[in-house]
């Protein structure tokens, strides 16, 4: 159970890997860098297919594109090489970013932002329509996030607070309540960044100067740590046909010499364990 290493392209923070089921390939992006790449396992090859504004996270759309989410509250998507704008600018954006989003059964975008000197970080959901609602008004660092498998619940990583939050979510309207910690890790030991969950309702985090991904049990038992070289894991998601292998982003690429060798590399772990897919945006659709 070795990380197997799959692409290095000495990203500076590496984040974001999403298997694409309809082009059978997985998609990961280098934030800061404005670039994002794309592996194809059954062809053992793997590309960059995008240099532009920085993406902090994205999504596959039904239509098969992608929905990138920028600096500056804007929105646009990929289609084949292609960039078109969905949401130029979101005024209350304009001093930052969004960072980690997720889609939910129903289309909609789970998409937090990252702190900055005016305010907090935040979650909003996107509506299929464009619109924009505000979810959590006030988070440190909004990155991971994951669905239960009985869809109850919203995992939502606040990594300042070195903590995972469950919170149980209403389906029709998306507002999250009843906030309950999950895991909090310890200090010194690194933050959770970004995550999943398996099958088996066990979560699956990736520790930011943890040098390691964990496994959780449903309760929030720490189940194990797998290691890995490079200090800053940022994130993991399973793909591949059957969804058995994890992949995982790492950071630090420009530096290498003090964040590892496998920094800023994407990595494949092969488990006992599976996962799903993930669920398509239709925002626009």
């Amino acid at each position: 159970m070795q990380p197997e290493l799959i692409a290095d392209y000495a990203c500076v923070t590496g984040e974001g890997p999403l298997w694409h089921e309809a082009h059978g390939c997985l998609y990961w992006t280098d934030i800061p860098a404005g670039r994002m790449f794309r592996y194809d396992p059954d062809a053992r090859a793997h590309e960059q297919i995008y240099d532009g504004p920085p993406v902090g996270g994205f999504t596959i759309q039904a239509d098969e594109s992608l929905l990138l989410f920028g600096e500056r509250g804007a929105i646009f998507i990929w289609r084949d090489g292609h960039v078109e704008p969905f949401i130029n600018e979101i005024e209350e954006m304009r001093d930052t970013r969004f960072n980690d989003v997720i889609a939910d059964p129903d289309g909609r975008v789970y998409c937090g932002t990252m702190p900055s000197a005016e305010r907090p970080g935040r979650l909003y959901l996107l509506h299929r329509d464009g619109t924009l609602t505000t979810v959590l008004a006030e988070t440190g660092i909004s990155n991971g996030m994951a669905f239960s498998l009985d869809l109850e619940h919203v995992f939502h990583t606040d990594s300042s607070a070195r903590e995972i939050n469950r919170y149980r979510v209403d389906r029709q309207s998306g507002a999250l309540s009843d906030r309950t910690l999950f895991v909090k890790t310890p200090e010194g030991e690194g933050v959770p960044d970004g995550m999943t969950v398996d099958e088996r309702g066990f979560v699956w985090s990736a520790r930011w100067d943890g040098s390691a991904l964990f496994r959780y049990a449903p309760d929030g038992r720490q189940i194990r740590r797998f290691p890995f070289p490079a200090r800053k894991v940022s994130s993991v998601k399973f793909g591949g046909h059957d969804y058995s292998h994890l992949y995982v982003t790492t950071a630090g690429g420009d530096n290498k010499r003090e964040e590892g060798a496998g920094a800023g590399a994407l990595f494949r772990l092969r488990t006992d364990a599976r996962g799903r897919p993930e669920y398509l945006s239709r925002v626009g659709i």
